[in-house]
Order: C-alpha cells, then sequence, then structure tokens
C-alpha cells in the first residue's frame, strides 16, 4: 500500500482544506491534491485514512466521465493519465508530483465558485433524518408525519446549505438559497444537481448500489455553468448495497460511518483535538472506500 500522505507541500499552494491541497498552475489552471485526511463531526483526525486521496480522486474521475454528457466539469486531467497530461505544460507543482502524488492530484480549470453546497436527498437520512426527528422538517420545509428512518422520497429533493470553509454547512430554505444565489441561478442549480443526481442514482442502482444523498458544488467557467471539486464520492456522498435497505433502520453506509460509529462510542466532545483512532478502524475505513470504487466502477483500485 502507498504512504500515508497528511498533507502535500508543494509549489504555489494557495488553499488548504479539510482534505485538499490546491495550487496554482497559472494559466487559469489549478492542481488539487487530495490528501489522506479525513475528517468528522467538522474536525480533521490526527492520523490519515491510506490510500483515501487516491480512492477520491480516481473515484471522482471516473464519475466526471458518466456524467459528462449532462453538463461541463472542471476536470482537464488526473495527473497520472499520461496521455492527457502529455498536452500539458508541465511546470511549478506538476514538475514536483511524485507517482503516488500524482494518482491523486487533478489538473482542473479555474473557476468562479458559487458559494452553496447543493444537497440532492432521495431517502431521508444524516442531518436530514436529524432535523425531521426534531422539528418534522427538513431544510425548513414541513415534511409528511409518520416517516420512517430511511424512507425513500417520491423524488430526489434538492436541500442546499450554506459552503463553510471550517465548521458545520447549514441548511438553507428554499427561499434563503434563492436570495444567496438569486432565483434563475437557484433554479439552474437544482434542475441540473438532480438531473445528475438521477444519471449517478441509476447508474448506481445498476451495481447493485442505492445514491442516498450528495452534495455537488458549481462555479462559473469562462461564463458558463460547471460542475467542480469533488463528484460522488464516498466523502460527499452515502451508498448503501440495495440488499441491505428496509426502511425504519439505516443500513451500512460506504462512507465514513465506520469512523462516527467509533467515535459516538467514545467520550469524545466533538471539538480539538480528536481522539487517537485504533488501527481497525483506519483499515476498515479504508476497506469501505476501496469497496464502494469496486461495486461502482466496476474495477478494483491497487492503493
Amino acid at each position: 500500500m502507498s504512504e500515508a500522505v497528511f498533507e502535500t507541500n508543494l509549489s504555489g499552494l494557495i488553499h488548504r482544506g479539510k482534505v485538499r491541497d490546491t495550487y496554482d498552475l497559472g494559466d487559469d489552471r489549478l492542481l488539487m491534491v487530495a490528501s489522506d485526511r479525513i475528517s468528522a463531526f467538522d474536525v480533521v483526525m490526527d492520523q490519515p485514512i491510506p490510500g483515501k486521496g487516491i480512492i477520491l480522486t480516481q473515484m471522482s474521475a471516473f464519475w466526471f466521465g458518466v456524467i459528462d454528457y449532462v453538463m461541463p466539469n472542471h476536470l482537464i486531467a488526473t495527473a497520472d493519465d499520461e496521455t492527457a497530461m502529455a498536452a500539458i505544460e508541465i511546470s511549478g507543482a506538476l514538475s514536483e508530483l511524485t507517482p503516488d502524488l500524482a494518482r491523486r492530484s487533478m489538473v482542473i480549470k479555474k473557476a468562479e465558485r458559487i458559494d452553496i453546497e447543493c444537497v440532492v436527498r432521495n431517502y431521508i437520512a444524516g442531518s436530514a433524518w436529524a432535523e425531521y426527528e426534531e422539528s418534522g422538517t427538513m431544510n425548513g420545509t414541513p415534511l409528511p408525519t409518520g416517516m420512517k428512518a430511511a424512507d425513500r422520497f417520491s423524488e430526489p429533493v434538492f436541500t442546499p446549505s450554506t459552503k463553510a470553509e471550517s465548521g458545520h454547512d447549514m441548511p438553507l430554505t428554499p427561499s434563503e438559497a434563492r436570495d444567496l444565489v438569486g432565483g434563475e441561478l437557484h433554479a439552474q442549480l437544482e434542475e441540473k444537481s438532480i438531473e445528475i443526481f438521477q444519471v449517478a442514482h441509476d447508474y448506481a442502482a445498476g451495481q447493485g448500489m442505492i445514491l442516498v444523498d450528495t452534495k455537488f458544488e458549481f462555479g462559473f467557467v469562462d461564463g458558463e455553468l460547471t460542475i467542480i471539486d469533488e463528484v460522488l464520492t464516498p466523502d460527499s456522498s452515502r451508498y448503501w448495497d440495495v440488499d441491505d435497505w428496509v426502511p425504519g433502520k439505516f443500513p451500512p453506509a460506504f462512507d465514513k460511518q465506520y469512523l462516527r460509529a467509533w467515535l459516538l462510542d467514545t467520550d469524545w466532545k466533538r471539538e480539538p483535538p480528536p481522539p487517537t483512532l485504533p488501527d481497525a478502524v483506519i483499515e476498515q475505513t479504508t476497506e469501505r472506500y476501496l469497496e464502494s470504487y469496486r461495486r461502482l466502477a466496476g474495477k478494483s483500485l491497487v492503493l
């Protein structure tokens, strides 16, 4: 297995997020490197999940290929794609990439980001279920009484949230989202988010997987609405095995659930510093991420 990467330090660093380090390559291009950092309850753990960044990058590249007919995306090339990279000038941070870093890196178009998270839900789970249990609403909108955990909605629902650099994204009511980005753009984001979700949901179903919910990010590249950042990865999405789903209980998910469950069994107060993760939790988290890639992409990924 490749050595874990907690952070990178290449030329031209412009941003270090919870997971990704971003570098300016000039000519309106960026290098986005997915580290093995993992966060839970909005706190970055002190220990990385080996290979996680490789899985995220390769998963995003796979999904960009699946949905590329729906709308443009910001991907120019994954840095380990020798054919695509042959047309790109190798300088700055690109010239400093090792083969392992290249597998977790994407060369992307610089975009003017739209500052909302475009969340789509087809089942009630996670924070949506927590809000429903407390108030009978989702993003401030009343839902039918008597819903059960993991119930399916009649159709995918657009539930945007704020985009927080640190801390927790906050759900937006439809009127709040329209006020934030404008009515016309809000309608475009909702339409495209649901369209992409439906394409991905139908594809995943063919692989025996349920796409429960996900979040997309959009921006403008040369004035054109474009999907950016990561897409449909275990970090941004919740997947269940179709055979595990029964309304009334939450099936095991192919994401950070194993880590979250372990943390909930500790007395940690959900603020830094995080507790030390046992080897078993780290290993199981890697395995769940790898399994999601294998099931969805239809091939194994060797780390």
